[in-house]
């Protein structure tokens, strides 16, 4: 696990390389043999860091937002579901074509709360990445994850999902087995189901792939993620026929991706607060945080009816984008 406020090991940012070069002093003197003696220096030094730290963080443009999101220590579903779930018991398949490790279902617990989690897994090793296929899910995967939920709406158990993908998967198969229509199906079913479901995007929001497990009585964006139709090089790549860096900042910059935006726009209910220098850099706290928010929401939601939350979320979805006449 990531040291608290600490370095994250050999990838580094490219805008926080002055605040990981404190940090690589900081180590180095918490190291020594007579560490004691040094204890001045290194209070001063994280005085320091965490004060470039919370200046860098406070204005992050909407391109290295999208680098934090995607930093390979940032926490994804299983860190999630390791940290804040009790007894949880994985479950496979969509009884259509097979498994998909790119979403993870499962019923386990958090808090008090008895829940079904939804989640987009990316992998953190080259291996896992490749079985992950990045986070991108295959038709299978969504229809993995609404068979799940039909099966908690029978049980009476609220939906929590994360979402975490750059995008659907594109591929040719994915294409043949009903990509678009199994996205659509999850659009519309997750519309009515008469459980409560939260959704968080933890790290990345790109398009359907998003929008797939993305439909609840409350959404919620963590502080450091991106949410939008596209992403910034596939936005890049349409309008200026090439993604760099000077174009992907113009991408993201016009997306409106950020949590702030987003909230702003209405399209998402509340941001979670992350901590000092991302989620990366102390995924337990970032977990207590979405935690809580969890199992707040969840207690608030548990008061209404069934009916009465499908109406509520009807509405809500319908009314994003409405301009007041």
């Amino acid at each position: 696990m990531a040291k608290s406020n600490g370095y994250t090991g050999s990838y580094t940012l490219p805008f926080e390389q002055a605040a990981v070069e404190l940090e690589k002093q900081i180590e180095s003197l918490q190291a020594r043999e007579d560490a004691a003696e040094y204890a001045d220096e290194v209070s001063s030094l994280q005085s320091n860091r965490d004060s470039m730290l919370t200046k860098l963080y406070r204005n992050l443009s909407p391109w290295d937002t999208v680098r934090v999101a995607r930093h390979p220590a940032r926490p994804q579903t299983a860190d999630y579901i390791q940290m804040m779930c009790r007894d949880f018991r994985e479950l496979h398949g969509d009884r259509h074509f097979g498994d998909d490790p790119a979403i993870i279902t499962g019923f386990g617990r958090i808090g008090s709360h008895k829940v079904l989690v939804v989640g987009h897994q990316k992998g953190k090793s080259t291996q896992e990445k490749i079985a992950c296929h990045f986070g991108c899910a295959h038709p299978e995967g969504y229809r993995k994850a609404l068979l799940k939920m039909k099966l908690a709406e029978k049980f009476n158990l609220p939906i929590v999902t994360f979402i975490d993908t750059p995008g659907a998967y594109p591929g040719l198969k994915a294409e043949e087995r009903g990509q678009a229509e199994a996205i659509a199906v999850n659009l519309r079913e997750m519309s009515r189901l008469k459980t409560p479901i939260v959704c968080v995007v933890i790290g990345e929001g790109g398009s359907g792939g998003a929008l797939g497990i993305g439909v609840g009585d409350r959404v919620a964006m963590m502080e450091h993620a991106w949410y939008s139709v596209i992403s910034p090089e596939g936005c890049a790549a349409i309008l200026w026929k090439a993604a760099n860096d000077e174009t992907n900042n113009a991408a993201a910059d016009a997306l409106a991706l950020t949590a702030r935006d987003n909230m702003k726009n209405g399209l998402i209910d509340e941001v979670i607060h992350e901590p000092l220098g991302g989620a990366h850099r102390d995924p337990e706290a970032a977990a207590l945080s979405l935690q809580k928010w969890i199992v707040d929401r969840l207690r608030e939601l548990k008061r209404f009816k069934p009916q009465t939350l499908v109406n509520r979320r009807y509405e809500k979805f319908r009314q994003i984008g409405a301009i007041a006449g």
